[in-house]
């Protein structure tokens, strides 16, 4: 199989200061190096290497957001969407561990955690213990607050009961963020965050589930049985969940974008380089006029799927609303992700329809962008409130 090596295809269309671009460069080359060589076993095997998952650690890559008082890195936001974009160019599978680490559970952490819950968990989720967020059930996907977990009141906490699927990280996880109504005459005022650690008892992890693509992420069931969660586990406060989990989703959204678009650039840098190899009628594809145009609307969609990452991510750093363009970039990544590893397929012809080159891999990660973390539909429905005022 050909080696997966990260392109830089475009311009800098948000300008990153010195300690960004050293940071990207730091994280391309570990990528290239120890993450490339790795790639087609992990997704055939379903399942990452544990020394890559320690080593991500160790170059703090998950905990990029956490103080350095908590043990850190101590980044900014778009750090972390830089570090999703560059890995996931070489793997979007590893992408989103990075991902989901960063912009769901760190995050929620961040701003809704005790200073007890930060001093307990921030720690161990900047050093060695991958983080879940469990949301989505059988019943309720893009309706993500129609669920039925309950947690029932007992002496000195609650007990859990229900299950949870389509759970990423579960089978890496140590901490679970885990979304449960209280009541359900209350609706969504009755969501509530838990903090779950796997071996709390009454707590399994289900199957895994034998996906199209990211096949090395773990997906998995979550299952709870009168799982006993004391009171100091709860994130926020009782029927606070429902904004929890909202403004959570929102900072997430940005990283799937990172996540496509870093799958867009390594779908064109592979395409690019075979146009530029390959032979046919006696010149290489790249002098064909129409394979040029293909490659140009790929850069195209690429750099405009850049500026609606990087000016999301931007936004949030900055403390400005971030909403509409977290919408905007995921729904577009997330097209351009999808279009772009299509057209790389085709750009290697019959050698892309096979598993020795690494653009049928691409093209099968791809389709989950515009499905998880709030598919298209509710994108440009949140898209269209949000612009039209309706």
């Amino acid at each position: 199989m050909e080696r997966c090596v990260l392109p830089l295809p475009a311009s800098r269309p948000i300008e990153l200061n010195e300690d960004e671009a050293l940071f990207r460069e730091t994280v391309r080359q570990f990528a290239e190096q120890e993450i490339a060589p790795l790639v087609r076993r992990m997704d055939a095997e379903q399942q990452f290497d544990p020394h890559l998952i320690r080593r991500l650690f160790e170059l703090g890559l998950m905990g990029v957001e956490i103080p350095e008082q908590y043990g850190g890195s101590g980044g900014t936001f778009f750090d972390a969407m830089l570090a999703v974009e560059t890995i996931s160019a070489v793997d979007p599978a590893v992408g989103l561990l990075v991902d989901v680490q960063n912009t769901l559970v760190i995050n929620a952490l961040l701003h809704w955690a005790s200073e007890e819950q930060k001093r307990r968990y921030l720690p161990s989720l900047a050093a060695d213990a991958a983080g879940a967020y469990a949301l989505s059930e059988a019943g309720s996907g893009s309706d993500a607050f129609a669920l039925e977990t309950r947690a029932e009141k007992r002496s000195g906490g609650y007990l859990l009961n229900g299950r949870k699927l389509w759970i990423t990280n579960a089978k890496e996880a140590g901490l679970f963020i885990v979304f449960a109504t209280v009541d359900p005459r209350l609706g969504y005022k009755g969501i509530t965050a838990f903090l779950v650690e796997k071996d709390m008892p009454g707590f399994t992890v289900g199957r895994k589930e034998d996906k199209l693509g990211i096949r090395a992420s773990s997906t998995c069931e979550l299952i709870f049985e009168d799982c006993a969660v004391p009171h100091g586990q709860i994130l926020g406060e009782i029927g606070k969940g429902y904004k929890i989990a909202m403004e959570t989703l929102n900072a997430g959204r940005i990283g799937i974008g990172a996540q496509m678009l870093g799958l867009a650039e390594g779908a064109w840098a592979h395409a690019s380089k075979y146009a530029q190899e390959r032979k046919q009628f006696g010149k290489p594809l790249v002098e064909f006029q129409a394979m040029q145009f293909q490659l140009a609307e790929m850069a195209t969609g690429i750099e405009a799927a850049r500026l609606l990452v990087y000016n999301a991510a931007r936004l949030k750093d900055a403390g400005l609303p971030f909403r509409k363009e977290a919408a905007m970039c995921k729904y577009f990544a997330s097209q351009v992700a999808e279009r772009v590893a299509s057209l790389a397929v085709e750009v290697f012809g019959g050698a892309g329809f096979v598993r020795d080159f690494p653009v049928e891999k691409l093209y099968r990660d791809a389709k989950i962008g515009k499905i998880y973390e709030g598919t298209s539909f509710m994108q440009l429905a949140a898209i269209a409130k949000l612009t039209l005022g309706i």
